[in-house]
C-alpha cells in the first residue's frame, strides 16, 4: 500500500487501487485480504492495516490510520475461516508518535491474535527513532507471543560480513557464490562439481526479473534460520551478550564503526558492546 499510494485511494471500506499493470480498478477490503490468505494457508497471515510513510507530518492522518487499522483488524478476525491453523497476527500502527503506538498497542493486545507485529517502519526514519518505537511497543506486548517488526530488504544479500546490494556494478562480473561457506540452495556447488548461483547471475536477473528475488530471498531466508539458530544456542548456553560482540566484530574491523543507533540500543536491555 505504501510503494502504490499513489494508485491508491484509502476509504472505511478499504484500499481502491489502479492496477500497475492496466490500470483497471481493484478493492482490497480487510476481509478480501483475509480471504486470499485463507485461500493460500500459510501458516501466518497478516491483517490489513492502513499504512502511511512513516516520515509524514500528518500527525492527524496518522492517528486515523491508526485507528482504521484496529477497526480493520475486528473485520478480518471476523472474517478469518479458520484461526485453529492460521495465525492472524494484528499490525501497531502510529507512526513515531509514541503516544499513538502506545494506544494502538494496547487496543492491538486485547484482541488477543496469536501474534503481533510492528508496522510502518523502514520507511526513511532515522535509526535511532526506529529504536525509539520498537521499544516502546515491546515493553507493552504480552511476553509469550512471537513478534514480528516488518520492515523489507531490495536487491540486498545478508552475509556474516554485512549486507551486499547485488545490483552494483561491481558485481557485474563477480563469479563467486554470494556467501562464501554458506550451504543454501543458491551458493551451495551442483552435484556435478560446477558453480552455483554467483553474484554476477543475480546482478544480471535482479533488476530484470523476479528470478532474482526469489534467489536473494532463498539465500536471505536460509542466512536468518542459521542465524537464529545460533542465537538460540547463545542464550541458552548463556553467553548471548559474547555473542553479540562476536558478531558485531565480524561486521565492523574497527568498533568506532559500530552504528551508534545499535549500541544504544543494545546498552538499552543491558548489553555493552563497546566492552573487550
Amino acid at each position: 500500500m505504501v510503494s502504490l499510494l499513489k494508485l491508491a485511494q484509502v476509504t472505511e471500506e478499504g484500499v481502491r487501487f489502479l492496477s500497475p499493470h492496466d490500470g483497471s480498478p481493484m478493492l482490497l477490503t480487510p476481509e478480501h485480504s483475509i480471504s486470499l490468505q485463507n485461500s493460500i494457508g500459510s501458516d501466518i497471515i497478516m491483517q490489513l492495516d492502513d499504512v502511511i510513510v512513516t516520515t509524514s507530518p500528518d500527525l492527524a492522518r496518522m492517528k486515523e490510520a491508526m485507528e482504521r487499522s484496529v477497526r480493520w483488524l475486528d473485520r478480518c478476525i471476523q472474517a478469518h475461516k479458520y484461526p485453529e491453523r492460521q495465525n492472524l497476527f494484528c499490525i501497531i500502527q502510529g507512526g513515531l508518535d509514541l503516544d499513538l503506538r502506545r494506544q494502538c498497542t494496547a487496543e492491538m493486545v486485547a484482541r488477543d491474535t496469536p501474534g503481533i507485529a510492528i508496522g510502518g517502519l523502514s520507511g526513511g526514519e532515522a535509526k535511532d527513532e526506529y529504536c525509539k518505537v520498537v521499544d516502546t511497543c515491546t515493553g507493552l506486548l504480552p511476553e509469550k507471543k512471537p513478534r514480528y517488526v516488518m520492515g523489507v530488504r531490495f536487491g540486498n544479500a545478508i552475509t556474516a560480513r554485512g549486507v551486499l546490494n547485488l545490483r552494483n556494478a561491481v558485481y557485474s562480473t563477480d563469479f563467486g557464490p554470494i556467501e562464501e561457506g554458506c550451504k543454501c540452495t543458491c551458493c551451495r556447488p551442483t552435484d556435478d562439481g560446477g558453480l552455483g548461483i554467483t553474484r554476477a547471475y543475480i546482478y544480471h536477473v535482479t533488476a530484470k526479473e523476479t528470478a532474482g528475488a526469489h534467489l536473494l530471498t532463498m539465500h536471505n531466508v536460509h542466512y536468518q534460520l542459521n542465524l537464529m539458530k545460533l542465537i538460540r544456542e547463545a542464550i541458552l548456553e548463556d553467553r548471548y551478550p559474547k555473542f553479540l560482540r562476536t558478531f558485531f566484530a565480524k561486521l565492523y574491523d574497527d568498533k568506532s564503526k559500530y552504528p551508534a543507533w545499535a549500541v544504544s540500543a543494545l546498552k538499552g536491555v543491558g548489553v555493552d558492546l563497546l566492552r573487550d
